[in-house]
């Protein structure tokens, strides 16, 4: 059973996030062409944030800022128990970064080792100095981060936005991706529906009163309530202090999934907002051919602080399967 504070903190990071798979309709006009914090001010109090945020997460064994292409990107990495598996690799959803993954790590790192990233061009500790463009540019970067890491592959894990981007990378830079999970993934298996999209807008609008966001992100989470706790309050000032420069992500095409040779585990909520749960299990369904579709009838897009227990066991089922090293 999970614990209310520890779902609803879930609740409302997973909220948030769904909300700003939408916000590009209100980027601001700038000059700068990469992403960029807005003021000093706004970044020192998203640090702040942040650093309370990350007192949650298990102590990092490395923090690593590893040089690509397009920016630095920052790696924690976190030792976990051996399995013989490939490590972990976790791609958080967009305008959130490593303090979501807080109450999942302990089951996680049951795994073993375990990498999380601070997405490039997004909110967090990564740092993004050339424009990117395009899908290819976001694979880009992902592949030259698993390239400076001591492993050769890994099981790349991704939430939310996190699974387009994992999937993205999977369709154009496979080889280092042992596994691919993907658990809620956007714009993967099917389009965001029009009233999410509609209901994101007011939710997506920085200078908006809170409650504006707090009642978007409990509808995507089922209609559980929400409270401010530490995570909610970083993806918060994010939202206000953080401007995306690069452009939306595509609609992945289910030819693109059928040619994936990897083995991959998509993870569906049954009442999730964010496409149409029936018909993206019948896309997973139809169009991977190496895979393993899970069902979660009573999870909301919100599923990993909903039933992170199951999550780590269906996660496990698939990797000890598909994902031990050689």
């Amino acid at each position: 059973m999970v614990k209310p504070k520890r779902r609803r903190r879930l609740l409302i990071a997973l909220g948030v996030v769904g909300a700003l798979v939408l916000a590009g309709v209100f980027v601001l006009r700038t000059p700068s062409p990469v992403g960029h914090w807005n003021s000093a001010a706004g970044y020192e109090d998203y640090l702040a944030k942040y650093d309370r945020s990350m007192q949650d997460m298990p102590k990092p064994a490395a923090t690593l800022d590893v040089r690509t292409g397009y920016g630095l990107v920052r790696v924690y990495r976190f030792a976990g128990s051996p399995k013989n598996l490939h490590p972990l690799v976790l791609l958080p959803g967009t305008m959130s970064g490593t303090p979501v993954w807080a109450d999942n790590m302990p089951s996680l790192l049951k795994l073993g080792d375990v990498y999380t990233l601070d997405l490039l061009g997004e909110p967090g500790m990564s740092i993004q100095n050339r424009p990117i463009t395009n899908a290819d540019d976001k694979a880009a970067w992902l592949d030259q981060t698993l390239a400076a890491l001591p492993d050769k592959q890994f099981n790349v894990l991704g939430l939310s936005i996190g699974g387009w981007t994992a999937t993205n990378l999977a369709v154009r830079r496979p080889d280092r991706i042992a596994t691919l999970s993907l658990l809620e993934p956007g714009l993967v298996f099917g389009n965001i529906p029009a009233e999410t999209a509609i209901r994101a807008l007011p939710a997506s609008v920085k200078w908006l009163p809170r409650s504006w966001r707090d009642s978007f992100n409990s509808y995507t989470a089922g209609g559980a309530p929400v409270e401010h706790v530490p995570v909610a309050d970083m993806i918060e000032s994010a939202m206000k202090n953080y401007t995306i420069r690069q452009p939306q992500p595509g609609q992945i095409k289910e030819e693109q999934l059928a040619d994936l040779k990897m083995p991959v585990l998509a993870i569906i909520a049954g009442k999730s907002v964010m496409h149409d749960p029936v018909k993206a299990r019948e896309v997973a369904e139809r169009a991977l051919k190496n895979k393993t579709v899970k069902f979660y009838p009573g999870a909301s897009h919100a599923i990993n602080g909903e039933y992170p227990d199951q999550l780590a066991a269906d996660l496990q089922a698939f990797l000890t399967t598909h994902g031990r090293t050689s």
